[in-house]
């Protein structure tokens, strides 16, 4: 008999628990100094719960420095996570820079010298 795909629903419960978890454990368990404040803005399961990518922000950091350092400890917070979850399979987990922030902050800026040129034309 074949496995049923896991309800979507589920998918999303586990990874909002992910994303409150690490939000907890970063700055309390990691003591490095190249992570700065950082932000768990999204999280992607596989449908299996094998892979999970984690999604962040950094305020006072550089973010590729910050996802070398959070990726170096993926398998501590892992561990960490195995205690805190309720689930067969942790995910392996996968640190991403989340770029929507500064994309949204640039297209911005652009909408608003379009609007001042415009007001400038007239």
């Amino acid at each position: 008999m074949p496995r049923q795909a896991s309800s979507p629903h589920r998918v999303h419960r586990i990874a909002d628990q992910i994303q409150r978890d690490l939000s907890e454990l970063i700055p309390r368990e990691l003591r490095d100094p190249r992570i700065g404040l950082v932000t768990i803005a999204d999280v992607q399961l596989t449908p299996d719960y094998a892979h999970a990518r984690i999604f962040f922000t950094v305020l006072g950091g550089e973010p590729e420095h910050v996802a070398a350092a959070l990726n170096e400890r993926a398998g501590y917070l892992h561990s960490l996570l195995f205690k805190r979850l309720r689930i067969h399979t942790v995910p392996t987990l996968h640190f991403v820079f989340d770029q929507s922030t500064s994309k949204a902050s640039d297209m911005n800026a652009l909408i608003a010298q379009a609007v001042a040129n415009t007001a400038k034309d007239d």
